[in-house]
């Protein structure tokens, strides 16, 4: 029995929910997640409905030997967001550098708070 529940347990893919940082500057929304040994081709990102999907597959990267310590988490990454309908689906930018995905999303020129002119 227990050696079916460890070939159970070898194939189950592990996701990770990788570390993220929300701001908003200048009418945008910037979103950025660290996605640790992912490369761009390697990163899906996607709008499904009212949500902002991201998943990511590390590159293998082999270990000789045994782990001794092993801090960080492994698997592939899956995150979601819900946005609503203030942010331009059309203009969601998402540029990958350095082991850190940063996506701009922008907000509709209609949702914008204005100054209203008073006479």
């Amino acid at each position: 029995m227990n050696e079916v529940m460890e070939k159970k347990q070898e194939n189950k893919v592990r996701m990770v929910q990788p570390a993220c940082a929300i701001c908003e500057d200048n009418g945008q929304i910037l979103v950025r997640v660290e996605m640790p040994g992912v490369d761009k081709d390697g990163i899906e990102v996607s709008v499904e409905k009212n949500e902002l999907v991201i998943k990511g597959k590390p590159a293998a990267t082999p270990v000789e030997g045994t782990y001794l310590i092993r801090e960080r988490q492994t698997g592939e990454y899956h995150k979601r967001f819900i946005i609503d309908e203030t942010i331009d689906r059309e203009k969601i930018q998402a540029v990958m550098n350095d082991g850190v995905l940063q996506l701009t999303l922008s907000i509709k020129e209609a949702a914008k708070p204005r100054k209203i002119e008073i006479k």
